[in-house]
């Protein structure tokens, strides 16, 4: 697990690239085993037995609307054996989703969560009431939304190597991830993909950290937004792949501010990522809603739009506009540069934010993961080696 660091927002921690808030030191904890062959056979009845600081360990299997609420402390939640596969199958905790969680730093591990719905069409895999979670190595599929949090200022939520496959389609309202007006989002080595109609990842949280993750809406996703930040806040988006489809519902990739800047401290620093428009009529990189923000862009690759809306007052360098050309197999989401490409080696120092160094040292890895990187970050766009 990663570890965090570093000064943030005022009276708040600032994670550093490197890091989870979620660590702690403990003693040996008490293990719960849950699964057909198990004392405990279900994760319903793991929720009313569970204490502070238990691990839970879950066989791998198929969950049918085995729906729980988890408001204990210091809970890890980790598939045995293989992945452990919630079907919500029409059943919702509280009436919100196939998890509720509730307790401070609460880590899950190994899940696979399906098919929430539920009568407000608010259904999530898991919603995050308050507390501070950690979430890795699972996916969300077929849900209303992937995971829905509260608006709680003192809540965390960190994801790392996770994937936000398609969401039920209901208008607009909803996402494959939908973060509220919470303290810290961290999202590491994600896989958002085909939307529908909602954004595949809206934050109003106050500081966000968005680090080497594929957001793509690829062949069947209608999308509004790839990445929004509605309220602006401290954002650092840095190492991604962000993708529009043909389909999408909005020329804009990346939006800040659109509903208002509302944090005290407005930031927005877009390093190294490769944004591709694939909307026939051509699309909008980013859009900055006017006010008093901080906007620094690094070292990005603007790919199938020769057009870059810019502000003046926003620092920029190492950035440039190019064509699938220059990609070993663009067809194929693979957004190297080619060996031979003109564009290598251009990138310039990003500088420094967030207290701490913008080079990349890790880029993104399909499906979803992170790979470290050996060498320092000498080409733009998110990816360093093939």
């Amino acid at each position: 697990m990663l570890q965090w660091a570093g000064v943030g927002l005022a009276g708040t921690a600032m994670p550093a690239l490197g890091a989870s808030p979620l660590s702690t030191q403990a003693a040996v904890p008490a293990v719960m085993k849950v699964g057909r062959n198990q004392a405990v056979k279900s994760l319903a009845e793991a929720s009313q037995r569970a204490r502070d600081g238990m691990v839970i360990e879950v066989d791998a299997g198929d969950y049918a609307a085995d729906v729980a609420s988890w408001p204990q402390s210091d809970l890890t939640l980790k598939a045995v054996g293989g992945r452990v596969r919630l079907l919500a199958m029409g059943a919702a905790a509280q009436g919100k989703g196939i998890f509720v969680t509730s307790g401070e730093r609460l880590r899950i591990q190994g899940f696979d969560f399906i098919g929430a719905r539920v009568p407000d069409r608010n259904g999530a895999g898991i919603r995050l009431e308050r507390g501070s979670l950690s979430v890795r190595d699972c996916s969300f599929k077929n849900n209303e939304n992937g995971i829905l949090t509260s608006n709680d200022p003192a809540t965390r939520l960190e994801l790392e190597d996770c994937e936000f496959d398609t969401i039920v389609r209901h208008g607009g309202q909803n996402h494959n991830l939908y973060v509220g007006a919470i303290a810290h989002l961290r999202v590491i080595g994600c896989y958002f993909h085909h939307g529908q109609i909602g954004h595949l990842l809206k934050s109003r949280a106050a500081v966000n950290q968005i680090l080497y993750n594929r957001l793509s809406d690829e062949i069947g996703g209608e999308s509004s937004y790839e990445l929004e930040f509605p309220n602006g806040g401290q954002a650092l988006v840095l190492g991604n792949l962000i993708q529009q489809s043909s389909g999408t519902q909005n020329p804009h990739l990346i939006s800040f501010g659109a509903e208002g800047l509302t944090w005290p401290k407005q930031e927005l620093q877009l390093i190294h990522n490769t944004l591709v428009d694939q909307r026939p009529s051509g699309g909008i990189f980013l859009r900055v809603s006017p006010g008093p923000v901080k906007v620094r862009i690094f070292n990005n690759l603007l790919v199938g739009n020769p057009r870059f809306v810019t502000d003046k007052a926003w620092e920029q360098g190492g950035n440039f506009i190019t064509d699938l050309d220059e990609f070993v197999l663009a067809a194929r989401e693979n957004y190297a540069l080619r060996p031979n490409s003109s564009l290598r080696g251009k990138a310039v120092d990003p500088g420094d934010g967030f207290g701490q160094s913008l080079r990349p040292t890790r880029q993104y890895q399909h499906p979803r993961s992170t790979v470290a990187l050996t060498q320092i970050a000498r080409h733009p766009g998110a990816f360093q080696i093939p």
